[in-house]
């Protein structure tokens, strides 16, 4: 029962941070930059730095998920959970 209610809350929380990630990404794509003098269009380069920043965070954030997938899943965390006993 310990396993179901963390991996429920674990799933919801990737479910929200790839909505919102998704979210960054595509405001990055889609919006209109601007450069900062005069309204001109932003350059080629301005626009692939931006996305980079949208999208470097979202793959750090998953590698995090997997790392916190296994700790919760691992051999350490199985045996504890295997140790509680319910009376």
């Amino acid at each position: 029962m310990v396993t179901r209610f963390a991996d429920g809350i674990f799933w919801t929380a990737v479910a929200c941070c790839v909505v919102a990630q998704a979210a960054i990404v595509r405001s990055s794509i889609i919006s209109p930059a601007q450069a900062p003098s005069a309204g001109e269009p932003a350059s080629v380069a301005r626009r692939a730095l931006e996305v980079c920043w949208a999208v470097v965070p979202g793959i750090a954030l998953a590698l995090l998920f997997v790392a916190t997938w296994h700790a919760m899943h691992g051999p350490a965390a199985t045996a504890v959970i295997d140790s509680m006993s319910v009376r």
